[in-house]
């Protein structure tokens, strides 16, 4: 396994001006990273000069683009909102293409007011359907992360998954996003996932949240063979910048 980070990990200062991409990137070589996933939220453009910036500084830092990662949701009860979503995927398709991103986390979405779960779930796998058709064609993978709504629990998941039936939709696994089970439903998506976060926490059985063991889930992503990356998704309390570098030794000394 790989140790990466997400751009999203130093949201606060993406969000307010004090870092750019260019500076998170400098900030992953500090760290000695293999790579780093870049968050759409940040882009300045999407314009190829910008674009191809990026990815020859990569480069140049001896950093691997693990994925590109967009903010998503197949799940709005408007049929045009809806294909206006599909096509947000598909630009960020071509965008992953031209950074060199093998990879494009997506979500799916939470159910609308007004409309029933099967409702959106078919929605949901209508859209990774026209979606994966389109990566196909492009040679970029599609992770689902599971991120509440209708991917709150593995079941949810795995039924997505084998329901779109594409080898070009897989799962992001997020170690910290599974409130029932937590390690037990990991295990059982692990087979699906093509990436990972790797978050500091994970929920309680019981409420609140706890140390995540890693050791306990680098087994789990071992045993089904997984070779990707853990790519740090930073989200607890204290400052980034002491705790993810921190974070980034904790992760080498179980993969």
């Amino acid at each position: 396994m790989k140790v990466g980070c997400a751009a999203y990990s130093f949201r606060q200062y993406l969000t307010n001006g004090e870092m750019s991409l260019e500076g998170f990137l400098q900030k992953a070589v500090e760290m000695d990273v293999d790579g780093v996933e870049l968050t759409a939220y940040y882009f300045q453009s999407t314009d190829n000069d910008y674009l191809y910036t990026l990815k020859r500084q990569c480069y140049l830092r001896g950093l691997q683009i693990s994925a590109a990662a967009v903010g998503n949701r197949f799940t709005d009860a408007d049929a045009g909102e809806r294909a206006e979503q599909i096509q947000y995927v598909k630009d960020w398709v071509d965008v992953s293409v031209k950074l060199g991103a093998p990879c494009l986390r997506v979500f799916a979405g939470g159910t609308p007011e007004g409309h029933t779960e099967a409702e959106a779930r078919q929605w949901i796998i209508d859209g990774l359907k026209e979606c994966a058709e389109y990566a196909a064609t492009h040679g970029v993978l599609l992770a689902l992360e599971n991120h509440g709504g209708i991917t709150s629990t593995a079941d949810q998941v795995i039924d997505l998954i084998t329901s779109v039936d594409s080898e070009w939709v897989r799962v992001n696994l997020d170690t910290g996003n599974f409130r029932q089970s937590p390690y037990g439903s990991l295990a059982r998506i692990a087979p699906y996932a093509v990436t990972a976060h790797a978050k500091t926490e994970i929920p309680k059985e019981g409420g609140g949240k706890e140390e995540a063991d890693f050791s306990k889930i680098a087994g789990i992503l071992n045993e089904q063979g997984y070779r990707g990356y853990l790519s740090i998704e930073y989200e607890a309390a204290e400052d980034a910048m002491t705790a993810v570098p921190r974070f980034v030794e904790t992760l080498k000394s179980v993969v």
